[in-house]
């Protein structure tokens, strides 16, 4: 890199990117089983069965419960996000500039790591769907959607611990809020209401929240309830970025990238809502 380059710049644009996509990066993250400092092209996440406790005679063998150990891969992917920034662009528009292609590049990213989640959701087989009222493929997202999923992963034993997510479209998110139970503060009380603040609440032991993102196949918007240990996160890079300057374009290069994968680890603990849209 030339030795006229303003080092200042490269570390406060180093700076912004970053501090961008801690605000404005994925929201689906916090929400499911992430690893990160990942060494190599995949990791495992391991799953445990269910134990069964059983009675024992006075000074019998302790019983054991012969779990059933397994493991499920993840492949991590590079992802690169980049852009140019024009030398005297900056000059002319100073922070402003920096700051549109800092959060266009923390946006990307943080799309992709969604992406990456959303595409482990898809991969699971559990469905709320059925032949009585509110349950068909021409509903949207009805009371008897969300409380048949609610119910499934209830059977499943899957843990009301406060880890409970559910992520579903706006369209889908817009007539949740024409459920009484879901909206009305007598129902579910008035620090849980969906409209202070960030669109997002809890209901039903979950956290509920709306995202654009989601898979559409046809006319069907994928929705989903699940467990936060049921989806895997890797992360082997988290985001960095590096800028360089080429004298030939008398401009500044500016390359956002990361390496992570995403994968399904307990089928039981995801149940999809699809919902007409």
């Amino acid at each position: 890199m030339s030795a006229t380059i303003d080092q200042a710049f490269v570390k406060q644009f180093q700076a912004e990117v970053h501090e961008a996509f801690q605000r404005q990066g994925s929201k689906l993250r916090p929400t499911v089983r992430s690893k990160t400092g990942v060494q190599g092209a995949s990791t495992v996440f391991p799953r445990v069965g269910k134990g069964v406790a059983a009675a024992k005679s006075r000074n019998g063998v302790v019983p054991v419960m012969n779990l059933d150990y397994s493991a499920v891969e993840c492949f991590l992917q590079d992802y690169y996000a980049g852009e140019w920034v024009d030398k005297l662009d900056d000059i002319k528009t100073n922070v402003d500039e920096r700051a549109i292609v800092a959060n266009a590049g923390a946006y990307a990213l943080g799309r992709k790591t969604d992406e990456l989640i959303i595409s482990a959701l898809d991969t699971g087989m559990q469905e709320a769907v059925g032949t009585a009222s509110g349950l068909a493929d021409t509903d949207g997202l009805t009371k008897a959607k969300v409380l048949m999923a609610f119910e499934m992963l209830g059977a499943a034993d899957v843990p009301d611990d406060g880890n409970r997510y559910a992520v579903v479209g706006w369209k889908q998110w817009s007539q949740l809020l024409q459920i009484p139970e879901f909206a009305n503060s007598q129902f579910i009380g008035e620090g849980d209401l969906p409209w202070k603040g960030m669109q997002a609440k809890r209901w039903l032991g979950a956290l509920w929240m709306p995202h654009s993102g989601l898979t559409k196949s046809g006319n069907l918007r994928f929705c989903y309830f699940y467990h936060r240990t049921a989806i895997g996160h890797a992360v082997a890079q988290d985001v960095v970025t590096d800028v360089t300057w080429h004298g030939d374009r008398a401009a500044h290069f500016v390359n956002n990238m990361m390496s992570q994968g995403a994968v399904l680890i307990d089928n039981a603990g995801v149940v999809r809502m699809r919902a007409a849209e």
